[in-house]
């Protein structure tokens, strides 16, 4: 009698849970669609499924993404609604629709009357008014040419080189020498962190560079945590993230902090540099990206503002070393996993240094463009690591895509895993494998590492170029010995080893 009784009870649980969470999941369905929208705008809205009040469809997301397999979350969708490459869902607190086969992603992200950018308004916040997420078509096109030909042309690369290869040598040299293992994420982004602050300031980069590495770490944090975030909610939450991750607790508190403390740092050398300008050492600094926006002139004859400047730069140099030194780093780990490919990627650099004329000191850029292994090396690496998972976008009107509609102020999310891993696109897509690049070109929007469209990361060039210095060299003289090669991989906010690739870095002898 008490068993039945249990029983019962059980029932009755199940069925109110039942019944709760099927009124639950129809609450965003019935607010965001049947209540907003027209019945026509209803009809021709992309397949999906809203989720829950407030939460959306967050929880799916953080289970695959805290899972071993992430693209769990996309692959539930083409299961369930089919391969329509768009869907609609409840995302970062917005009603969302999500693109993810090479067609929809590439009119999404070429089509810039019809589409804004769509981050959060944290990014926005931490990154600036003049930031490249935040400003119109018309002025990004205008600091663009300005901001970026110093990182773009085959004549503006090859002024970096000699610097980038001198930090690789003293880099690698230095962790050799070192008898304790290194974090080796963590000093790959010292070494990329070095390159884009000479880039953009010129020589007193260095004198700053200790000064703001730190801070720059807790905007980056909070630039990518806060595009996770749910509005109304402490994403940490519902992530339980890991204690190493300490910046989620407090993390737009520390995030707007540590801009603040780096707008500090950047006007004492926007001003030291005005008044180097102004005196007798006008030439005693190497000029940096800095010193070009403080030339610089609309048709009006008005130059950027001090707040402009720093908000450029901010975006500058937190964008330009984060792909490089985790692509990097994957590239190694990778090429270690399969020792063919390590051999046939060393035996291509030890051909290059063969053909060497004796006289000449150090890499060039013929030589780099000769790296055939290493560029299908690359590309590889950034398209099973997915740096970043999607790219944000929102409609600006209501748009008609493959006969679906996205309603104005939709979110709309370029979802680069979707299209990285879709063995349609790429047979075997779990597979690392350099080689399915020869004789391959990606068909439009199916390779979108750095985005696509107008506004494409303007670093991908010098990106590669690093990556490729570094690889050269580490190829050439040093092996790496994880100390936990099997430990568990962290998707979020970039994917990396839990243990930021503790090991050791070993010299050849030669």
């Amino acid at each position: 009698m008490e068993l039945d009784l249990l029983w019962l009870i059980l029932a009755i649980l199940l069925g109110t849970y039942g019944v709760l969470f099927g009124f639950l999941s129809r609450i965003n369905e019935w607010y965001y669609v049947s209540f907003r929208l027209s019945h026509e705008k209803r009809q021709a809205l992309p397949p999906g499924d809203m989720g829950w009040p407030v939460l959306g469809k967050m929880l799916s997301f953080l289970r695959a993404f805290k899972s071993s397999n992430p693209d769990n979350f996309i692959y539930n969708l083409v299961d369930r609604y089919g391969r329509t490459g768009i869907y609609k869902s409840y995302l970062f607190g917005s009603p969302s629709v999500i693109v993810c086969t090479p067609e929809t992603c590439r009119r999404v992200l070429m089509d810039t009357e019809q589409f804004a950018l769509g981050y959060p308004a944290s990014t926005k916040h931490l990154t600036g008014k003049k930031s490249f997420h935040s400003i119109s078509v018309a002025e990004h096109k205008r600091l663009r040419k300005l901001t970026t030909s110093s990182i773009t042309g085959n004549e503006a690369l090859a002024m970096y080189i000699e610097y980038i290869q001198n930090i690789v040598i003293t880099s690698l040299d230095k962790w050799a020498r070192n008898d304790k293992p290194i974090e080796f994420l963590t000093e790959m982004r010292k070494i990329a962190f070095k390159v884009i602050t000479h880039i953009f300031l010129g020589s007193d980069s260095d004198s700053i560079l200790g000064s703001v590495e730190k801070y720059y770490t807790d905007i980056l944090y909070g630039l990518k945590s806060s595009a996770i975030n749910i509005p109304g909610f402490a994403f940490h939450r519902a992530l339980k993230v890991e204690e190493d991750n300490i910046y989620e607790l407090n993390l737009m508190f520390l995030s707007d902090q540590a801009r603040n403390k780096l707008l500090k740092i950047l006007q004492t050398v926007l001003d030291e540099r005005r008044a180097m300008r102004e005196s007798k050492d006008k030439q005693k600094a190497k000029r940096g990206m800095i010193d070009l926006m403080m030339e610089v002139e609309d048709e009006n004859g008005k130059k950027l503002e001090d707040a402009d400047i720093k908000d450029l730069l901010l975006m500058f140099l937190l964008a330009g070393h984060e792909s490089s030194a985790h692509a990097a780093m994957w590239a190694i780990l990778y090429l270690h996993q399969h020792p063919e490919m390590l051999q046939k990627a060393k035996e291509e650099q030890e051909e290059i240094m063969k053909r060497r004329p004796s006289t000449q000191k150090g890499l060039n850029l013929i030589e780099i463009k000769q790296m055939e292994y290493l560029a299908k090396v690359i590309d590889e690496t950034l398209r099973r690591t997915n740096l970043s998972f999607a790219n944000f976008r929102q409609a600006k009107v209501d748009v008609t895509i493959k006969g679906y509609t996205i309603p104005k102020g939709w979110k709309v999310l370029v979802w680069n895993r979707g299209v990285h891993m879709d063995p349609e696109n790429y047979p075997h897509p779990n597979q690392y494998d350099p080689s399915r690049w020869e004789n391959h070109v990606a068909k439009p929007g199916a390779f979108i590492p750095f985005g696509a469209g107008p506004r494409i990361c303007p670093g991908a060039d010098l990106a590669k170029l690093e990556i490729s210095i570094f690889l050269h060299y580490f190829l050439l003289n040093y092996k790496l010995e994880q100390l936990n090669p099997g430990c568990r991989i962290v998707y979020l906010p970039i994917p990396k080893p839990s243990d930021n690739c503790l090991a050791k870095v070993i010299k050849l002898r030669s």
